[in-house]
């Protein structure tokens, strides 16, 4: 079996994982720690709200987790979208596609964290 196809496996069977705990969402979330980084500096951080966002995700109340945290709302959709196709394409016998992201991704993802983040303190998160 190819690496590609054995990440496909098993970023699908995360992403399934992660679906099916989230009628337990709302117990695992009560045993998360407060921030560390807002607990020292008083500002919050990048993910603030992320696992009240999570929780708004696992109830389907999308407009409610985009308001929480974009970023994590985003990325928990994107990570249970891809590890479907993934799963799905390991199924075929195909993996998931390897290669190096393009030089801009890097500049990109860092533009995308600090707006993020400028979003969560501007809203008290």
């Amino acid at each position: 079996m190819t690496p590609g196809r054995q990440l496909g496996f098993l970023w699908g069977g995360a992403a399934l994982a992660s679906a099916a705990a989230a009628p337990f969402a709302r117990a695992l979330a009560a045993e998360a720690p407060a921030c560390a980084f807002r607990s020292l500096t008083g500002v919050p951080c990048a993910t603030c709200g992320g696992t009240r966002a999570l929780l708004a995700l696992a109830r389907f109340d999308v407009p409610a987790s985009l308001a929480w945290n974009p970023l994590v709302a985003l990325a928990a959709a994107l990570f249970l979208v891809g590890g479907l196709v993934a799963l799905a394409r390991a199924f075929r016998g195909q993996g998931v596609p390897d290669g190096a992201p393009p030089r801009w991704a890097g500049l990109a993802a860092a533009a995308v964290l600090a707006a993020n983040w400028a979003f969560v303190v501007a809203a008290g998160r």
